[in-house]
């Protein structure tokens, strides 16, 4: 199949910006609980909607009152956190425009946003942010503002505002329509400077709205029980700005959490107990192998390998019905999947807060088998597929049938198509209007209406999407084998000891492998061999880490041709990291610059 469409739902006509929804949330249902805020003892405390609207109000006057103005470019460097979230409605408030910055972004990758997206106030979290942006202030002339979140920056707008009557905010708010421009989002940059996404208030609704009436299950749940997320995905990406304008559209209580590690995010996930996650698989990938780790300390690991293969056969079973392939689970697998629903899924839902029931990937590519296991657990993850220039997902699985290993079917409203080279093309209101200041840029992905994505993938007759890789991270060999790295990436990574792994092997004679390995994984594997502890340099010469790692690539060879393959590896002593350069904030990797970091690596794989 080539090309495949979903129509639209059947919703009123989009008006005025994303922002109306605090306010009108607050007149109708002002006691309804909008948010969740961690206080200094690390309780959550519950922010109302007409608290919220109230707090956005006042914020956006203090925003009038330093002089920002309809159609300003605020830029917000932060990580995820609840003051991200009133900011952004107090900007689009006004009707300015948001340009969020990854706080690990660099000097000279901050400096080229806040030129190019022209800001006139930019706002930090903390003093280090504050000294990044303050060393290249000399070469911004027209950023006239520094605000820093941590020297009390909120209580200071607001004292400032308090004089601005309400209806000055308001003729502002009035102004701002569909299409206005909300936000400017830059591109995490694998290769090459980051764009600007011109992303205005009708896509950011559009995709929040769609997704709410489309994946009720999620957004809505049983009377007794509010549903809830808490969103830990970073707000200067697309994903995480999806979420948060999601939630405030449709009414879902959420808290944020600023770290993905899993000392952090797992408490919080059982403290805030929310009743569906958004997440990228790095998240599931965690959580799982957390549980296998823990199974295994307790002497468990043979029930909960067991339990793993029922949940996965049971859930393909259900596939299979839902497709008309199958009668469904067996009677038999229905008792030991019941069994095991006691014994551990239980166990495990209970490490992200014991509520949650639903769930959605994206970002990159979730392992079908993965995906089976949460689905037998009692926790569907339905995964999707998206870039910042279609304001995050185009298509999703959908909740009644979803096809595991798919990146799903085009959200409503979506037509997607498959050109003769096998990219991906996305049309749809959700699709940007191009890159800000960048028309040459904005040509080579937008063909009269249609997002060239620079993915390549398949449809099958159903209209479920496959990625099957980037045109450009394509490996062609001096054989002239062309080979699409991320299948068997992923398959590698599947292993519970391998962290990352890059495939290589442009213009050379067979494709080859560098991996890295998680060292929490690391460290548990020989704990239960009663092996002392290796550092890293250790790790990496080690025969036995050596023939497990075997063990994966062998697995993901099982896969592709003999000719495909990889041939050879290399385990690394150190993960690749964002620090170095070598990962996008969104966890991607730099495949150009992982190269080059280690050429001395790459050259000693054909030797």
């Amino acid at each position: 199949m080539r090309e495949f469409t979903v129509p639209p739902l059947d919703t009123s006509p989009l008006v005025g910006g994303v922002a109306d929804a605090v306010f009108d949330r607050a007149r109708d249902d002002p006691g309804h609980i909008a948010l969740g805020r961690k206080d200094a003892d690390g309780i959550w405390r519950d922010i109302s909607s007409g608290q919220f609207r109230d707090e956005v109000l006042s914020l956006a006057k203090g925003l009038i009152s330093q002089g920002v103005r309809f159609g300003d470019r605020v830029a917000l460097m932060s990580r995820t956190r609840y003051e991200w979230t009133l900011f952004d409605f107090a900007i689009w408030t006004v009707g300015a425009q948001s340009v969020p910055i990854y706080p690990t972004s660099s000097t000279e990758q901050v400096l080229w946003i806040l030129h190019h997206a022209e800001v006139s106030a930019c706002l930090v979290e903390h003093e280090d942010h504050a000294m990044t942006v303050g060393s290249v202030i000399g070469r911004l002339p027209l950023l006239k503002r520094l605000w820093q979140l941590d020297a009390g920056v909120v209580g200071r707008l607001v004292a400032a505002g308090a004089h601005i009557d309400d209806e000055v905010v308001h003729r502002h708010r009035r102004a701002v329509t569909p299409d206005s421009t909300a936000t400017v989002i830059y591109t995490s940059g694998t290769t090459g400077r980051p764009r600007g996404c011109v992303i205005s208030h009708a896509n950011l609704m559009f995709e929040a709205d769609t997704l709410a009436a489309r994946w009720a299950p999620l957004f809505r749940t049983r009377p007794s029980s509010s549903p809830a997320t808490l969103l830990f995905l970073p707000l200067a990406h697309v994903f995480g700005r999806m979420v948060e304008v999601a939630a405030i559209r449709s009414g879902v209580r959420f808290g944020h959490q600023p770290s993905l590690r899993e000392a952090e995010l797992l408490p919080d996930l059982r403290t805030f107990r929310p009743t569906f996650l958004l997440a990228v698989p790095y998240v599931f990938e965690k959580i799982f192998h957390t549980a296998r780790r823990r199974a295994e300390a307790e002497g468990r690991i043979g029930p909960f390998d067991r339990a793993v293969e029922v949940a996965v056969r049971y859930a393909e079973a259900v596939e299979h019905r839902a497709f008309g392939l199958g009668p469904g689970p067996s009677a038999s697998l229905r008792m030991q999947h019941q069994f095991f629903d006691k014994a551990v899924y239980t166990k495990l839902r209970e490490m992200m807060g014991g509520r949650v029931r639903h769930a959605m990937s994206g970002g990159s590519g979730m392992e079908r088998r993965l995906g089976l296991f949460f689905a037998g657990a009692g926790v569907p993850v339905y995964e999707g597929y998206g870039l910042t220039e279609s304001t995050a997902a185009a298509t999703v699985n959908p909740p009644e049938r979803p096809r595991y290993g798919t990146v799903g079917q085009p959200v409503p409203g979506t037509t997607v198509h498959i050109a003769k080279d096998g990219e991906v093309w996305l049309h749809g209101p959700h699709v940007f209007a191009g890159y800000l200041n960048d028309r040459k840029g904005t040509d080579s992905v937008l063909r009269e209406g249609w997002l060239a994505t620079g993915d390549l993938g398949s449809l099958d007759d159903d209209g479920y999407l496959t990625i099957t890789g980037r045109k450009k991270e394509v490996l062609v060999t001096s054989s002239g084998k062309s080979v699409s790295p991320v299948v068997l990436e992923e398959r590698v990574r599947a292993h519970p000891l391998v962290s990352q792994c890059l495939l290589v092997g442009n213009d050379r004679p067979y494709i080859a492998a560098l991996v890295t390995l998680d060292q929490e994984a690391v460290e548990h594997w020989l704990r239960m061999r009663r092996r002392s502890p290796l550092g890293p340099a250790e790790s990496v010469r080690d025969p036995e880490l050596e023939t497990e790692i075997r063990r994966a690539v062998v697995a993901a060879n099982s896969l592709v041709s003999q000719a495909e393959a990889i041939r050879t590896f290399r385990i690394l002593a150190q993960p690749f990291s964002e620090e170095q350069g070598l990962l996008t904030p969104s966890l991607k990797l730099k495949r150009r610059a992982i190269e080059e970091a280690y050429t001395a690596e790459v050259a000693a794989l054909y030797r």
